[in-house]
């Protein structure tokens, strides 16, 4: 029965998207496409592309470009073929204008975005029913404006300079009970896997810091929460079909468990605050908790916090541990760049006590170890784009763009863009020194009222993080066997190594 019953579902689910990818179409306005893909929506000339299959559209093409690890030529063919500044695709179901990869297309992007602007910010409908509050973002413009005012209350520079002994300690921790274990005390080096150790470092740095939740007390709480989260990440970005056993239907069921036990910490920490109990009040869940917002003088909705606290972890985990695990495959594969890192961290900690944690004025110091990073995040950007959408009808580049249309930045595009940098696939921290690259041509954390929010809080996480490693631990490539085992970067759609990081270390 079930083998029957299985292909009808799935022929039934087929007819459905077909019927929502016809549909699409009509939104457009009747569509008379041409040899070189251009579309016209009444008499004016949409940008040129392709909507490819029904419903999936690229989207195949999307994720075959960045499992090849190159995303950004699924950017660079159709610029070439259609349009140096802008083009057409369909994108998990959606029509898409894809602007930018250049300075100028983010500048327009960035720049028009906002309460009363052209652009807005816009969400896949998998990223919609999983993070509900992101909805909220896109359609509520009194929710966003208290959103972005209670933010900087919790991830602001201010906020972040009070965790920056947490996270030194922590990090400490973390070596000494998940590191340590691998390190030799002779000249024999042991391998180690890299990007699971870093996963379960960040996941446990959210805890702490978002949560407050104790590492050996709740070390079992913390464990079943980042296997969901990985179920939840795991479909987070995939094809919206609620079925059993698909990627999405895991991760909503991964999800509801999730706020499930958020909701009861709220509810707990919320308890504790009004008794005036010993409980913390420094970190991101109580500062949400007692926010009080005086144009609506309102406290935030449980359900929102909820969310707010989901997304954080997500935003968190996931991009700090694709990008600590990168830097650490090149401090490995530059030696020279690995020994310049050395001797910064090496001075900062000469000037300090033994055993004195590090502080903010540590971590300004941290010049030469941030451009590092900052080429890492160039050439493996966690965030490799993301959506927008029209406000209102507008012109770009000769081009007609809808009012409701869906848009696209590429990060990737951007980054490894030869007008932008020159020898884009090198590794060259230099890049960063002085003043820097041109005006929008680096966006890892976007631009404008779309720039994450965790910024300042991802870059001392990452430093506090180097530091300690490179002063504790000399770093080696571990070489496969098989050379067909070789590492490749591959991005799904974050950036992710395919074996995961073999090196091998030993003390100093």
């Amino acid at each position: 029965m079930i083998m029957i019953v299985a292909p009808v579902l799935f022929f039934l689910a087929l007819l459905l998207i077909s019927l929502y990818s016809i549909s699409l179409d009509f939104l457009w306005g009747r569509k008379d496409i041409t040899t070189a893909g251009s579309a016209v929506c009444g008499n004016k000339q949409l940008p040129p592309g392709s909507s490819g299959w029904p419903f999936i559209g690229e989207t195949i093409e999307f994720y075959r470009a960045g499992l090849a690890g190159a995303p950004e030529k699924f950017f660079f063919d159709r610029f070439r073929k259609y349009s140096s500044q802008v083009f057409r695709t369909s994108l998990i179901g959606e029509t898409v204008i894809v602007i930018g990869g250049t300075a100028s297309g983010n500048k327009f992007l960035f720049s028009n975005e906002g309460e009363d602007k052209l652009i807005n910010a816009w969400y896949p409908p998998s990223v919609r029913k999983l993070l509900p509050v992101s909805n909220q973002f896109s359609k509520d413009q009194d929710f966003l404006k208290a959103a972005r005012k209670a933010f900087p209350k919790f991830l602001s520079q201010e906020a972040v300079k009070t965790y920056v002994g947490t996270m030194d300690s922590m990090t400490r921790r973390h070596f000494e009970t998940h590191w340590d274990k691998y390190m030799s005390t002779n000249e024999e080096m042991i391998t180690i896997t890299v990007h699971p150790l870093v996963k379960n470092y960040s996941f446990q740095m959210a805890c702490r810091l978002l949560l407050s939740m104790d590492l050996e007390q709740e070390t079992h709480s913390i464990d079943e929460l980042q296997k969901l989260f990985s179920v939840l990440l795991d479909g987070i970005l995939s094809i919206p079909i609620d079925f059993p056993g698909t990627a999405f239907n895991r991760a909503i069921k991964a999800s509801k468990l999730i706020k499930k036990q958020i909701a009861i910490m709220i509810k707990l920490r919320k308890l504790r605050l009004l008794s005036h109990e010993n409980t913390p009040t420094r970190d991101v869940l109580s500062l949400m908790i007692m926010f009080f917002d005086e144009n609506s003088s309102k406290f935030m909705e449980e359900t929102f916090i909820t969310d707010i606290i989901l997304g954080l972890i997500i935003a968190g985990h996931d991009s700090t541990t694709s990008t600590l695990t990168m830097v650490v495959k090149y401090l490995v594969e530059f030696p020279k760049v690995y020994d310049q890192v050395l001797v910064e961290q090496s001075e900062i900690a000469k000037s300090k006590a033994t055993d004195e944690l590090l502080n903010w004025s540590d971590i300004q110091k941290m010049k030469y170890s941030w451009n590092v990073v900052c080429e890492v995040l160039r050439l493996a950007t966690p965030a490799p784009g993301g959506f927008k959408q029209a406000m209102a009808d507008f012109t770009y580049a000769g081009y007609h763009i809808p009012k409701g249309c869906k848009l696209y930045w590429s990060s990737m595009a951007t980054h490894k863009n030869p007008d932008n940098f020159p020898d884009p696939e090198k590794f060259y921290p230099s890049r960063f020194e002085g003043g820097g690259p041109a005006p929008f041509t680096y966006v890892p954390f976007a631009r404008g009222p779309g720039t994450c929010p965790g910024k300042e809080y991802a870059r001392v996480q990452m430093l506090v993080f180097v530091h300690n490693l490179v002063r504790r631990y000399k770093l080696e490539k571990s070489f496969p066997l098989n050379p067909e085992d070789e590492e490749k970067l591959i991005f799904k759609p974050f950036p992710t190594l395919t074996g995961g990081l073999p090196i091998r270390i030993r003390a100093h």
